[in-house]
């Protein structure tokens, strides 16, 4: 068959561990036999990230503001085991932190849903789509290992030199102090962009902090929101019939498991990162969640919600059998594809993407699957495949459907 034309490459940010193999059969099986796959090429892997200072990764993410569309392999955030075992110049920051920052986006995450895979919460029925904010809080922290006795401040120095200054704590003895930032213009872009996706895809929208506890902090989001939704989009949510509403986070959380699903769920920052952990874990598995970061300017960044499986990796190195569920990193590039499809007006491309999906969730639910999904699945007999068979499996069905 005729390999379908791109016009415009996608930012590839390949990445770390089991899923590098992973990334790498997904182009040999899924796609480069199907599609004339143009793409501009980062290597996030940990060592080409020491090699360069960590600056491939702010390439990475400038380019991806350059042609609007990236998908990215799930990468390593490192920690004092990783330096010494990657040899590393200094304890590199987390690339999708990074990435994050400088794209200035929200991330929206939602479970993939399967026949066969039943959400442990028995009243979810449709999926929840957990909206994260991806700039700042403890992700763009500073912190001070507090050697003795001492007084910490918090101090504000504006620049015509006047100060704010207000005591965190008079310490007696040894601690920590962690001190956190963001920004009115990126709290902006967060809520528009929870707004916008609420309005396009027709979903009720909740958003949740803790204003009651961090009276100026949180407030400060609360009230940002507000303010944006009765000036710039109630009108449009009553006319849609869709609902946005504001509750605390522990009043959230009790809420969500009553539902039955079907909203956006908009979370800060790290609220955000434990809480879609939570909901795909509770939808089945954390390799069944896609991960779009969405900029205010339009840029889209596809990924898998889940780390690198470092424990299959090292079973990989011994030569042993895996079996890796590889779909959330294909529905990363399925993301990307339609998307670049869709802004290039590359209909077959749109279609192809769609059909890959429908392949996945088919070759599941045909009880073809990974040994991680035949634990949770209700299949009687499911056949178990290893990394490479599952993703061959998965291409036979997508040639049927094509």
């Amino acid at each position: 068959m005729t390999k379908i034309q791109m016009t415009t490459p996608l930012v590839e940010m390949d990445g770390d561990e089991m899923t590098r193999i992973l990334w790498k059969m997904i182009k040999d099986e899924l796609l480069i036999p199907f599609i004339d796959l143009k793409t501009e090429y980062y290597d996030l892997g940990l060592e080409h990230r020491n090699e360069t200072d960590d600056q491939v990764t702010v390439d990475s993410a400038n380019a991806t503001l350059k042609y609007g569309v990236a998908v990215k392999c799930a990468t390593i955030t490192p920690n004092a085991a990783r330096m010494t075992e990657y040899n590393l110049k200094e304890m590199w920051k987390s690339p999708n932190g990074t990435i994050r920052a400088i794209l200035d986006g929200t991330v929206f995450r939602a479970p993939i849903l399967v026949k066969g895979i039943v959400p442990y919460v028995s009243n979810w029925k449709k999926p929840i789509t957990i909206a994260r904010h991806a700039y700042g809080d403890v992700y763009k922290n500073v912190e001070i290992k507090v050697p003795g006795a001492g007084k910490a401040e918090l101090v504000f120095t504006a620049e015509d030199g006047t100060e704010i200054r207000e005591v965190i704590h008079n310490f007696t003895g040894s601690g920590i102090i962690q001190g956190i930032h963001n920004t009115d213009k990126s709290i902006s872009s967060f809520a528009r962009a929870c707004f916008g996706y609420a309005i396009d895809t027709k979903q009720d929208l909740w958003f949740a902090t803790k204003d009651t506890i961090s009276k100026k902090y949180d407030h400060n989001f609360k009230d940002i929101f507000q303010e944006i939704y009765e000036n710039e989009y109630k009108a449009k949510f009553e006319e849609l019939g869709i609902e946005y509403f504001y509750t605390l986070i522990d009043d959230a959380v009790a809420r969500v498991i009553r539902s039955e699903g079907g909203f956006i769920w908009a979370c800060k920052n790290y609220d955000g990162d434990v809480m879609s952990d939570m909901v795909a874990t509770a939808y089945g598995d954390l390799s069944m969640m896609t991960s779009v970061l969405v900029s205010p300017n339009g840029a889209y960044e596809y990924e898998a919600a889940h780390g690198t499986v470092q424990r299959h990796y090292y079973k990989y190195l011994k030569g042993e059998e895996t079996s890796t569920n590889s779909i959330a990193t294909i529905f990363a590039w399925t993301g990307a594809l339609r998307k670049r499809g869709e802004l290039d007006k590359i209909p077959e491309l749109v279609s192809f993407a769609e059909k890959l999906e429908q392949a996945c969730i088919k070759t599941v639910e045909d009880g073809k699957m990974t040994k991680s999904l035949s634990l949770i699945s209700t299949c009687e007999n499911p056949m178990i495949l290893n990394s490479l068979d599952f993703i061959k499996a998965i291409r036979e069905t997508l040639e049927g459907l094509l």
